[in-house]
């Protein structure tokens, strides 16, 4: 486990898709959004919470499609599914892969960007603790997309179309808890629904995206 989770890690920052293309992006949003709306700090800090979760979950269905797509180009996925290790392990690992490369540096990138954003300093925790919370659901999510696409050509858009949708709960809990932070209000409670979410993600995904690996390398 521990020999195919380095591979995989090797072969994910060699590939392109790893946080470099997902930090870049969340940095370029990130800098965009004050010359949009302009430079009110007032504004700024109002909407920082949503755009910054927005921009965190927008990076992650980058490299979503690279998951499962290079072991099956190679024929590595096939060797995989035959091998001892369980397929629900396999999806276990590659989400975990995923979440190291993107969901990790953006959770530790974003109270740095959230200063372009005049996002409030008691805000940070609860920015920093939601997306290390709900960030490995977008892996286990996108995993299970991308396994529903391996094989397609151009499956990229057709992940996105597929996963954003069940995003959208993260998100929602996500945001709500850094503006509560922001605000100074109680946000443990949607923390707590976004811990949930990640729970049931690791608990249920792993099993259903081995089911899709099994329909689309018959």
């Amino acid at each position: 486990m521990i020999a195919l989770l380095r591979r995989d890690l090797a072969l994910t920052l060699r590939s392109g898709g790893g946080f470099g293309l997902a930090l870049a992006f969340f940095l370029i949003l990130v800098v965009l959004i004050p010359f949009g709306v302009g430079p009110q700090s007032e504004l700024l800090s109002r909407i920082a919470p949503g755009v910054l979760w927005v921009g965190a979950l927008l990076a992650c269905l980058l490299s979503l499609d690279r998951i499962f797509q290079l072991d099956f180009e190679d024929g590595s996925l096939d060797l995989l599914a035959t091998s001892p290790l369980p397929l629900e392990s396999l999806a276990l690992l590659k989400a975990l892969t995923h979440w190291l490369t993107t969901g990790l540096p953006l959770t530790v990138a974003a109270p740095f960007l959230g200063v372009f954003l005049s996002l409030p300093g008691e805000a940070v925790v609860w920015l920093v603790s939601s997306l290390a919370l709900g960030t490995p659901a977008l892996s286990l999510i996108g995993a299970f997309g991308a396994a529903l696409t391996v094989g397609l050509k151009r499956g990229g858009l057709l992940i996105s179309l597929l996963v954003l949708p069940l995003y959208v709960p993260t998100l929602i809990f996500g945001a709500e808890c850094v503006r509560r932070g922001a605000e100074g209000l109680a946000a443990s409670t949607p923390l707590l629904f976004v811990a949930g979410i990640t729970a049931g993600c690791v608990a249920a995904l792993p099993f259903a995206t081995a089911s899709a690996l099994r329909v689309n390398l018959r």
